[in-house]
């Protein structure tokens, strides 16, 4: 198994595909690098060398008690950059995954960064207040809390209905890849769950927009009722100088499922650009 080891001995599980010019696959809450496997074998198959690894506490890396803020997330995305030798890397966060990117470019001057792609990012700020007043109510990350330290298993078995759009009559899902998706979210730590949500439900990445200094590609779906694109997606992409945003007509959250074969000619064709 190869692992990546951050600052604080956490170690970091990765998955290391192909070769040619560097994809770092950063994944989304509350999965793992398991979840990119269909993204990562196309783009491998496309001639890049495709990096992909587990989260802290998430998936087979390690599950320290700390260490679940945004600062030391980018600084154990710093680590997989410096320790795999990426240069020129295209940077590809999903959900949560995009707070690690602008994070990054922010607090490491986007190092070794040729572009970047944002799918149904969190980005960028979640949290509704006074200044940002289409995000969510502190309320509603607090229920989920609430829940998930309740029964994690149930709270997981309807968030995954919502975020494949389980409803949804032109994106069917089955039932094997909801539980597949339960499966690997319950392999991470409780005290990582909560405290990511806590730090992507909190997090202000408003300051980072300006770092995003590269060609960067938004995705979002029109009908994500996990992170909703119009004060998210929409909202950075005014924030981000040379960037471009597909939307997906009616599509739920995780569209590396839904909307896999879209979602890989994208990301294939904004590999191809010229930085």
């Amino acid at each position: 198994m190869k692992t990546v080891e951050t600052h604080d001995k956490t170690r970091l599980y990765v998955k290391d595909w192909g070769e040619g010019p560097p994809v770092i696959l950063i994944h989304g809450w509350p999965l793992s690098a398991d979840s990119w496997d269909d993204q990562a074998m196309a783009i491998a198959e496309a001639g890049h060398r495709v990096i992909a690894y587990d989260r802290r506490g998430f998936g087979r890396s390690t599950q320290p008690w700390s260490g679940y803020d945004y600062d030391t997330l980018a600084d154990d995305l710093a680590a997989v950059i410096q320790q795999s030798g990426a240069e020129n890397a295209t940077l590809i966060g999903f959900s949560m995954g995009g707070g690690e990117v602008a994070r990054y470019m922010a607090r490491h001057g986007g190092q070794s960064v040729a572009k970047c792609a944002l799918i149904s990012s969190i980005l960028p700020f979640r949290l509704k207040t006074g200044d940002n007043p289409g995000g969510t109510e502190q309320a509603a990350f607090d229920q989920t809390a609430e829940a998930l330290g309740a029964d994690r298993a149930l709270f997981f078995t309807g968030f995954f209905k919502t975020f494949f759009g389980e409803d949804s009559a032109e994106r069917p899902v089955s039932d094997e890849l909801l539980e597949w998706a339960r499966g690997i979210a319950l392999q991470a730590s409780l005290k990582a769950t909560i405290a990511c949500m806590r730090s992507f439900s909190s997090t202000d990445f408003r300051p980072d927009m300006a770092a995003f200094t590269v060609p960067t590609l938004l995705i979002h779906g029109t009908a994500d009722k996990t992170v909703p694109i119009a004060a998210s997606s929409r909202v950075a992409a005014q924030r981000i100088a040379n960037s471009t945003l597909i939307e997906y007509d009616s599509a739920p959250h995780g569209l590396f499922a839904t909307d896999k074969e879209r979602l890989n000619g994208d990301l294939l064709a904004f590999l191809r650009r010229p930085a």
